[in-house]
């Protein structure tokens, strides 16, 4: 089929590939547009830009697609059959959505109507889920909630961080955007309403990644942690010094014994030196930091940490 692509991740990446080994015929790649990088700042284009390039694919880079005439009119001089939009980041209009004769197709990364949102696969992890997945979609003019093609399901591990998760969906919505095409071609493709009872995945605020220490359960510490890693981190203050937590478990029973736990805050270190590593108290259990970041410093392990910085015992994060 002649297929416009829009994506821009390495999710989206793993989409393109695969329609492409296909044997689809791209006619051409829309993207965002090249962003500073790096200390130099220097203009680095995305994982689907390089892809494109590198098999002589033409590259759009539109700031907006609403009212912008000219690239509809560029849309609809290529005749697409399908556009296939992986983790674009730009609403499509009306005008696009109606161009290709077999419909805009989308791949998400939840199990709709299940996290309709931005940010499927972080709410996932952040809210302790223990299974997700990858729908492919006909796309409307609202977000997420045109009529669904395919859908696989995809456990999450109980230390998964996001980005373990994300590598894992990427590729399984590559195959499922695959077999999605096949049926849409073949016009078996079969158009399955979604409910009512949905949730959602707005794009994350970086207020939620800061740690409460007296509201959030030890579990739920545990699931803010890898939920934002590697995207942001969770972070906490120690004597007005900022701290991310990046990996970090719930310490079992047997690991450590404290008398009179009830009676220490929340956030209180419990234990803290380079061969036993950093214990803190939660709301309801200790949490065991296993991988943790200074501020203005790189991210290390705890033992690695903490030969060259020091967390008395008794300390409270904020």
């Amino acid at each position: 089929m002649d297929i416009i692509f829009m994506g821009t991740p390495d999710f989206a990446r793993a989409s393109l590939e695969k329609i492409y080994k296909e044997g689809h015929n791209i006619l051409g790649v829309f993207t965002n547009e090249d962003k500073p990088k790096g200390r130099g700042l220097k203009l680095g284009i995305s994982p689907v830009k390089e892809f494109a390039l590198s098999k002589d694919i033409p590259v759009y880079q539109p700031k907006t697609l609403k009212k912008n005439e000219e690239m509809i009119e560029t849309i609809k001089m290529l005749k697409p059959d399908v556009i296939c939009v992986v983790a674009y980041g730009k609403i499509l209009p009306k005008e696009i959505l109606e161009i290709p004769k077999l419909g805009c197709i989308n791949v998400h990364g939840s199990l709709l109507p299940k996290y309709r949102g931005a940010a499927p696969i972080q709410w996932a992890v952040i809210n302790g889920e223990k299974v997700t997945g990858v729908t492919t979609m006909y796309m409307n003019e609202k977000m997420d909630e045109g009529d669904m093609i395919l859908k696989q399901e995809v456990e999450i591990g109980e230390n998964e961080t996001t980005g373990e998760l994300w590598e894992k969906l990427e590729q399984v919505g590559a195959e499922l955007l695959a077999k999605t095409l096949r049926k849409v071609e073949l016009g078996i493709a079969p158009r399955i309403k979604q409910g009512d009872d949905f949730t959602l995945a707005p794009m994350l605020d970086k207020k939620i990644s800061k740690i409460d220490w007296n509201k959030k359960t030890a579990l739920e510490i545990k699931n803010l942690v890898r939920g934002l890693n590697p995207i942001m981190g969770a972070y906490t203050y120690l004597n007005g010094k900022k701290i991310k937590f990046w990996k970090v478990d719930i310490a079992k029973p047997s690991e450590i014994i404290v008398e009179n736990l009830e009676f220490l805050g929340n956030g209180v270190v419990i234990l803290s030196n380079p061969k036993d590593g950093l214990y803190v108290k939660a709301k309801d259990g200790i949490i065991k930091v296993l991988e943790i970041q200074g501020e203005n410093a790189k991210r290390m392990s705890i033992s690695d940490f903490l030969r060259g910085n020091q967390i008395s015992e008794f300390e409270a994060f904020e």
